[in-house]
């Protein structure tokens, strides 16, 4: 299903669940719902890549991981973003058995940047981004009633500042979402970025993807809510180990 806007611009729905067709989506979507089934899983993270780079296991961000250990060892967490959805993909990957069972006390979301991407829109754009960001709080409470949802609003993108007002306006329509109670709202954009929207130096790598500081300002939001829904973080850790990206073990080629 997809919309068309004001200018003729057709866009997809965000509320509609949607599968991701390449092979290896396909084949992280089946590693994450062994993930789901594995250890104890208190802490829910769901999203994209700004979510899965924090604690997956692909060599090349070994650093933030040892910052996701830092800050939500204890706690039970695990990772369920991917790279590249859109909100309509993480909502067919929870709608097909990634958060099936799992029960969660706490879902942290972050998603919505790739259905911005990096060219500005219109009002019905807006509309479907935060109508999507409703319909996956819902997903959740319906998938797992007793968890509590930490909504965090979309972060800055400079990619192409010219989105910036546009994701301001979806974080405005999102936070009406939060009820304080189910859900709840976290919003971190002016600590990463100034007010006209530009990121502070050394809060990403490339405009868009965090680095290990600017996960840090995520984590500085994220854990006095989680220690006073879960209490202080436990000396041992039962969450199930993190993955990664499969294509990255594919052999090679002759080998």
């Amino acid at each position: 299903m997809s919309l068309t806007s004001a200018s003729g611009a057709t866009q997809p729905s965000a509320t509609q669940p949607t599968p991701r067709a390449d092979a290896n989506s396909t084949l992280a979507h089946q590693q994450l719902i062994e993930k789901a089934k594995a250890g104890v899983i208190d802490v829910y993270f769901l999203g994209d890549s700004i979510t899965r780079r924090w604690g997956c296991s692909d060599p090349q961000w070994a650093d933030l991981l040892a910052n996701w250990n830092h800050n939500f060892f204890g706690w039970n967490a695990g990772n369920f973003g991917w790279g590249a959805d859109r909100i309509e993909n993480v909502l067919w990957r929870i709608e097909n058995g990634e958060l099936a069972g799992v029960n969660p006390k706490v879902i942290v979301i972050l998603a919505g940047t790739n259905n911005v991407g990096d060219r500005p829109g219109d009002d019905a754009k807006v509309a479907n981004i935060a109508a999507g960001l409703q319909a996956l709080v819902d997903s959740c409470h319906r998938l797992a009633p007793n968890s509590k949802i930490i909504l965090t609003g979309i972060f800055p993108r400079n990619d192409n500042p010219a989105v910036v007002p546009e994701i301001r306006r979806i974080n405005a329509e999102a936070a009406k979402i939060a009820d304080g109670n189910n859900t709840l709202w976290v919003d971190i954009s002016d600590q990463l970025a100034d007010k006209n929207g530009m990121l502070f130096d050394g809060m990403t790598l490339d405009k868009l993807h965090l680095s290990g500081k600017g996960y840090q300002v995520w984590a500085d939001a994220l854990r006095p809510l989680l220690t006073s829904l879960l209490g202080p973080p436990a000396k041992a850790d039962h969450a199930p180990p993190p993955t990664g990206d499969p294509s990255a073990k594919a052999p090679s080629r002759g080998s």
